[in-house]
């Protein structure tokens, strides 16, 4: 009970820190850019190229994996991504939806917010053994976002934009975002292959890194967070909750339940991939229908609803972690 609120009070924190601040700047107490990109750019710079690759290379160091089956985990990984893109395109034409709809079903059924939210649940209900596995978990994600996702999503834009996908995946290799990471899960296994004994502070260093990288990551979405018509796509909104908290983690966890994954570590890498594919809609998935000219207001919709039904998401994992 404890690890589940500290998760939930997490992510209402830094929502609603990032909205409250959005409201300041838009009623002019404080004065600052309207779309507040330079502050949002600090902090998710700030996470990403610093605390979370210090929380990733940290874990990776004692990460031991002696069986052959988590090699499965980035292939597990890019099936949850698979699940979602195959649900969001065939549940597109089931309800007969136009082009510019079903182009960000799909970009929301599609991509999760795996950084903020399936991190930060992973490592406070599993501790840095289970937080260890989420980057090989995640190994293939930006590559099947921008390679594939983003292509797919822009074939629904009327403007039908000419760049490669080809030409996409590779600008992600000059990337930084992506080097650090790199670089974060490199060094993490040279260090735990070369037996190099970890210092003891790292483990509470950890604790404090994790939580301050979600909760500045969810202000910085929350910063940009849009209400909007979503009244209007409640339907649609609905149809991404299912795709994301019934399709793919039926998918993913049985895939991984299939593998045997629990039944080595007590369970544990069968409990990480049960809570990183039951994610809400990630604020990535905003991207394509924003610059493919897609249905920005059924994005919206799709994020907040599945983003507000946490609060029942989280009781459950935790209950089915328990269980296994």
């Amino acid at each position: 009970m404890q690890q589940m609120l500290f998760s939930l009070g997490i992510i209402i924190a830094g929502l609603s820190t990032g909205y409250l601040i959005q409201r300041i700047v838009r009623a002019g107490i404080i004065k600052a850019d309207p779309s507040l990109g330079r502050a949002r750019n600090f902090l998710q710079r700030l996470t990403l190229l610093c605390l979370l690759p210090l929380a990733n290379m940290g874990a990776i160091w004692i990460f031991q994996a002696d069986t052959f089956r988590l090699l499965f985990l980035p292939l597990l990984g890019f099936l949850a991504i698979a699940a979602g893109a195959a649900a969001s395109l065939i549940l597109g034409r089931v309800l007969k939806l136009d082009r510019s709809r079903r182009g960000a079903l799909f970009s929301t059924g599609t991509m999760s917010n795996l950084g903020s939210v399936g991190t930060l649940v992973v490592f406070t209900s599993l501790g840095e053994a289970g937080y260890a596995m989420v980057p090989f978990y995640r190994l293939f994600e930006l590559f099947s976002y921008y390679g594939i996702c983003f292509p797919i999503a822009r074939s629904f834009s009327p403007q039908r934009a000419s760049a490669a996908g080809r030409g996409r995946i590779l600008t992600l290799f000059a990337d930084p975002f992506v080097l650090v990471t790199l670089l974060s899960l490199g060094t993490g296994l040279i260090l735990n292959l070369a037996g190099v004994e970890r210092p003891s502070f790292y483990g509470p260093l950890n604790s404090f890194l994790v939580p301050l990288a979600s909760l500045f990551l969810l202000m910085s979405i929350g910063m940009a967070m849009r209400f909007g018509k979503i009244g209007s796509y409640l339907r649609e909104a609905f149809v991404v909750a299912g795709i994301k908290y019934l399709i793919i983690p039926v998918a993913v966890a049985g895939s991984a339940a299939l593998l045997g994954y629990g039944s080595i570590y007590g369970g544990l890498p069968l409990k990480v991939v049960l809570i990183m594919s039951s994610m809400p809609v990630g604020f990535i998935a905003m991207v394509p229908p924003s610059i493919y000219k897609l249905d920005v207001d059924l994005a919206n919709a799709a994020w907040l609803v599945t983003t507000l039904l946490l609060a029942l998401i989280i009781p459950l994992q935790m209950f089915l972690v328990r269980m296994i």
